[in-house]
């Protein structure tokens, strides 16, 4: 079942095109990769996926909401992690999953429960008290996707959700995910890390606003024959004509 259903969509900031006319389909609990060289595009078309930028013509639908029309209904039904570490570093652990649990709409009865179960989860059950300052970067990370997804969202996005932090704590990040998706929740990540590439079920990459390929790792490393997504990566970034957005 597809979760996201994009149509020719295409995104003008007046006479530049930074998304050239789209398409795709992601399918419920895939980890689907939405890569690109800075200015390809993708964090354009993944705002207006996420219900934040209004496309300047075609069509699209998350968690069956049409991203238009229905920007509000998108939120509610996603969750949404980024590089910028978005958590209160000046509140505590619980405070922080309290905090979003109310934003994403977890009933308040419920909330202490959701706590619980998500210190559990991450084995954080000694540092509920602990300030989010004080916690090594990894371990933020690993926090803010657990409350990204707090509320049991369709869809995550997760925009380079990676960056800066060290290969061992990334590798424990990736077990995350693949958890979220074993549980239904479908994960769609942006990531300048090849390596992450290939623990994607598909991958699509974007030159200039348009998708010039997508297709499962092997089968892309199979078409361009070459050994590894990092080589696929740098042929299509060749291609690039534009530069920064």
């Amino acid at each position: 079942m597809s979760v996201i259903k994009v149509e020719n969509l295409t995104k003008h900031f007046g006479n530049f095109i930074a998304v050239n006319n789209i398409t795709f389909q992601v399918e419920k609990g895939e980890i689907f990769g939405f890569l690109g060289v800075n200015g390809a595009g993708k964090t354009t078309a993944m705002r207006m996926l996420c219900g934040l930028s209004q496309p300047t013509s075609g069509s699209g639908t998350v968690a069956g909401y049409d991203i238009a029309s229905q920007s509000e209904d998108v939120k509610k039904h996603i969750g949404y992690m980024s590089q910028k570490f978005a958590l209160y570093e000046d509140l505590k652990v619980w405070e922080n999953m309290r905090l979003y649990a109310g934003i994403y709409g977890v009933p308040r009865s419920e909330i202490p429960a959701v706590i619980d179960r998500m210190l559990a989860a991450l084995g954080f059950e000694s540092e509920k008290n602990t300030l989010v300052k004080e916690l090594p970067l990894g371990w933020k990370q690993k926090l803010a996707f657990s409350v990204s997804i707090i509320h049991r969202p369709e869809i995550v996005f997760l925009d380079e959700p990676t960056g800066g932090v060290d290969p061992a704590a990334r590798r424990q990040f990736w077990e995350f995910i693949y958890k979220a998706a074993d549980e239904g929740i479908t994960v769609f990540v942006t990531t300048h890390y090849m390596d992450e590439a290939e623990y994607c079920h598909r991958v699509s990459i974007m030159v200039d606003g348009r998708i010039e390929a997508l297709d499962t790792p092997a089968r892309l490393k199979q078409q361009f024959s070459v050994a590894s997504m990092d080589d696929v990566f740098t042929k299509l970034a060749r291609k690039a004509e534009g530069g920064e957005q």
